[in-house]
């Protein structure tokens, strides 16, 4: 006999997703697992025909191929030495600066956010190149981690973001459009840290002293060649992408490939392509990218699940029946995105909350392309949050002996946390901060 509630069928559904989760199941398979639970005891053999279609249509996603290509751009542009070729350079130039250091980093990590698409390999990068390099200067410990953790979660953000290359699809939304909405919440967020390091270090120096006058002193010529060598071609990179989506040039799968090719053409121009080099990052794409798309498909599942037994219209109906308005909706919407994400990471956030929430948000008449930046700065605060956090926890496997995890990782990330939460607030009131780009470039 199969269970008509829809109340009861969402309540099983949710509670055998979030005891799959904290049993220590992979999310995919605890999302698949809860389902097929859902789907037999509330709709019964026809839940299969479902299943088949919704994997079908994750398969059949032509946007979702550019997820390996932008993963193995990555990997490519990480095993090439590019993050340290630039950080070396930058630091030089701003290392005159109290907190100069830690500005670099800001600097790198905004530079590989727009070239990569992923969190990880920022932060593991500087936790393995800069942080080092800091401690050594004097530099605080907890503004050095929660400096480079906050950096590395722009990676998730700013274009070719692969956060976004999932939403898209979730939310009807071109991935395109998304990508151009994201510069400026980026930028602005990159902006917020930078200034309150300057604060920071200007009000007390011992934080981020100075480089001494001797360790910055370097003839102008190398300094154009550590330049040119080291910022140019991350930029060229970052401009055969998003300058192709950006002026119509090709979609995004088409311009990953592109990234993908000049990712190999750099790395063969420092010297790092060999076959070991090439053999690495196909293992690592697949093992990444077989990882996202596993969840992704596991997703859909468990959204067509949710919206087959009723939850579709049931949540609508809850939350248009609150007396909060629509932008007290949106709060609670916002609510729940930060929630979650102290528990899972985006891939696994974003394909469960966005289907369910998008066709609410266009009832009461927000602006999609507006709502996604909102929900996907709420998201990044998730790289930073315990108890999930895995930026932090990406740092602490790299940091040097004498690194604490609570007094120097957690305790430094809290005021990035704080200037998140402000940059969200900043898009959230002025939304022309989103729209300016996709509505100008589309004139």
């Amino acid at each position: 006999m199969l269970i008509q509630s829809p109340e009861l069928l969402i309540a099983i559904l949710f509670v055998g997703l979030i005891l799959g989760l904290a049993t220590g199941f992979p999310v995919a398979f605890a999302m698949l697992g809860s389902s097929l639970i859902v789907g037999l005891v509330g709709v019964g053999s026809g839940f299969f025909n479902m299943m088949i279609l919704r994997v079908f249509e994750t398969m059949h996603n032509y946007i979702l191929a550019s997820i390996i290509l932008f993963v193995y751009m990555g990997l490519m542009l990480e095993k090439s030495g590019a993050a340290e070729r630039l950080f070396s350079s930058i630091h030089v130039m701003l290392g005159g600066l109290k907190g100069g250091l830690a500005l670099a980093v800001v600097v790198v990590c905004t530079i590989i956010a727009a070239a990569t698409g992923i969190m990880g390999a920022p932060v593991i990068i500087m936790g393995l190149f800069a942080l080092p390099q800091m401690l050594e200067k004097g530099y605080d410990p907890a503004l050095s981690c929660g400096t480079i953790c906050a950096g590395g979660t722009l990676g998730i953000l700013i274009p070719p973001s692969i956060m976004l290359i999932v939403y898209g699809p979730m939310a009807g939304v071109s991935v395109g459009k998304l990508f151009m909405a994201a510069i400026i919440p980026g930028l602005i967020l990159s902006a917020l840290y930078a200034l309150y390091i300057t604060i920071r270090c200007t009000l007390n120096p011992s934080m981020g002293p100075p480089l001494p006058p001797e360790q910055r002193a370097i003839p102008l010529k190398k300094k154009l060649s550590m330049i040119f060598t080291s910022l140019v071609p991350p930029l060229f990179l970052i401009l055969a992408v998003l300058g192709t989506i950006f002026f119509g040039v090709a979609a995004p799968t088409e311009a990953a490939a592109v990234g993908a090719f000049v990712s190999v053409i750099l790395a063969a121009c420092y010297g790092k392509l060999d076959s070991k080099t090439l053999k690495d990052s196909f293992f690592e794409t697949m093992v990444i990218s077989s990882m996202i798309l596993i969840i992704v498909g596991a997703a859909f599942v468990f959204t067509g699940t949710f919206m087959l037994v009723g939850g579709g219209d049931l949540v609508k109906d809850l939350l248009l029946s609150l007396p909060f308005g629509k932008w007290g909706i949106l709060v609670i919407m916002m609510s729940a995105f930060f929630v979650f994400g102290l528990f899972m990471e985006w891939i696994g956030i974003v394909p469960i909350l966005v289907p369910i929430f998008t066709p609410i948000l266009a009832e009461m008449g927000f602006n999609p392309l507006w709502a996604a930046m909102v929900f996907c700065v709420t998201m990044q605060t998730s790289f930073l949050t315990p108890p999930m956090a895995p930026a932090l926890f990406y740092i602490k496997g790299v940091a040097p002996k004498g690194v604490e995890f609570g007094r120097h990782i957690v305790r430094g990330t809290v005021p990035f946390i704080g200037l998140q939460l402000i940059g969200l607030a900043l898009i959230t009131i002025f939304p022309a901060l989103v729209t300016y780009l996709p509505h100008l470039l589309s004139r």
